[in-house]
């Protein structure tokens, strides 16, 4: 049901009334009881959602990225991460520059 908003030419009174578009139209102010109620245009209240709705989602001549993946990405898988090198040949027994085990490098 929509809401319309009623503002009293009288005395002011403003309300927003919840009705059925076959419902008849106030006329009585609720406040001062005179015949000046009057139904007021307001902008209607919706949202638009999902994608195609905003220029900006279609400009550069890509399509809209829709979250599924259709296969391989262009240029081979990403590159794995290279296990870290210990330095045992060095002797650095209790260095502080390992990394804590289970780490793959800088955070």
């Amino acid at each position: 049901m929509p809401i319309y908003a009623y503002r009293c030419e009288e005395c002011g009174f403003a309300k927003d009334v919840l009705q059925k578009i076959s419902d008849p139209q106030l006329t009585v102010c609720l406040s001062c009881g005179k015949p000046s109620f009057k139904k007021q245009l307001t902008a209607a209240g919706f949202q638009l959602k999902g994608t195609g709705w905003y220029a900006t989602d279609f400009r550069g001549g890509t399509p809209p990225a829709t979250g599924v993946s259709t296969g391989p990405v262009e240029g081979g898988a990403a590159p794995k991460a290279e296990p870290a090198k210990s330095d045992s040949a060095a002797g650095s027994a209790g260095s502080t520059s390992a990394a804590p085990a289970g780490t793959t490098g800088p955070a």
